[in-house]
């Protein structure tokens, strides 16, 4: 498996954010590529089962080769939309769906394979055995080259790869959403070789203004000069450290933050400095 450190979102490129127009969906495809970031996270439900298209039709014409970049999706999620009849939001991970997920998924990137397909979220129905059925088909007849799960618990990686190699696990992580060091999963992923990929990897340290992120903002401001590095690219350089090797999913659509987001790889924290970060988020020192 190979993806880039920094891996781009997608989830706000069409109707969930910016409306970008194909023109300008190619144009960031290229200041992604000119700046490493080969890796491009998807999922069916984005722009309400719209972007994947949107996305595929900008790439068909970007001239960018496959080989070039990567594609992620996710399947699963079952919403109450104009593009589908569901009578209320649910999971579903029968093969068939499973399968057919993957496959429209395909067609709307213009691809014909997905270098990971995700479980995009824990369905207290789903059976390992089936779901492995579907991954074994895809992985077959080459629609799929690597599996893996999202959002999923340490004890709901163990139910599903204990059918079927899980190669990845995409969660919520961040400095003011630190969980994922505490209940056990970047462990599991450390332990298990699978891949850590970490959606909203800054938090709510630009979102919310509360005690909580003064503290940050004034820890952070003491280590900018320090390392000739913005606030945001600290957060990034604080999750890259881990062992685990994490990949940051960057949501930002601006190519300014996208070039700064791409500095953080070469930040190295100081071991003292990276336990500050994290003090200054507890609001006390570590135990």
């Amino acid at each position: 498996m190979k993806y880039s450190r920094l891996i781009a979102g997608a989830m706000t490129w069409g109707s969930w954010g910016k409306q970008y127009s194909k023109k300008d969906m190619i144009s960031l495809m290229h200041h992604c590529l000119e700046n490493t970031i080969t890796t491009f996270d998807h999922a069916d439900i984005y722009g309400d089962y719209t972007t994947e298209s949107d996305f595929g039709n900008a790439f068909a014409e970007s001239g960018i080769k496959r080989e070039d970049l990567q594609l992620i999706s996710k399947c699963g999620i079952q919403y109450m939309s104009e593009t589908r009849k569901n009578t209320v939001k649910h999971y579903d991970y029968s093969k068939d769906y499973i399968v057919w997920s993957a496959e429209t998924s395909l067609k709307q990137l213009k691809t014909d394979y997905l270098d990971l397909f995700l479980l995009h979220r824990p369905s207290p129905l789903m059976d390992p055995d089936e779901i492995s059925e579907a991954i074994t088909t895809l992985k077959q007849q080459g629609k799929i080259k690597n599996f893996g799960v999202s959002n999923f618990t340490p004890s709901q990686v163990e139910l599903v790869s204990n059918a079927v190699d899980v190669s990845a696990n995409q969660i919520e992580f961040s400095l003011t959403q630190p969980s994922a060091m505490h209940n056990g999963s970047l462990d599991q992923m450390l332990l298990k070789n699978i891949k850590p990929m970490a959606w909203s990897p800054l938090g709510s340290v630009f979102r919310e203004d509360n005690e909580q992120t003064r503290r940050i903002h004034k820890q952070l401001g003491e280590l900018r000069d320090v390392y000739n590095a913005t606030e945001d690219q600290l957060l990034l350089a604080w999750i890259l450290k881990h062992p685990a090797k994490i990949h940051p999913v960057i949501g930002t659509t601006s190519k300014n933050r996208i070039t700064d987001a791409k500095k953080a790889e070469s930040i190295d924290l100081k071991l003292e400095d990276w336990f500050k970060i994290l003090v200054a988020s507890q609001g006390h020192k570590v135990p």
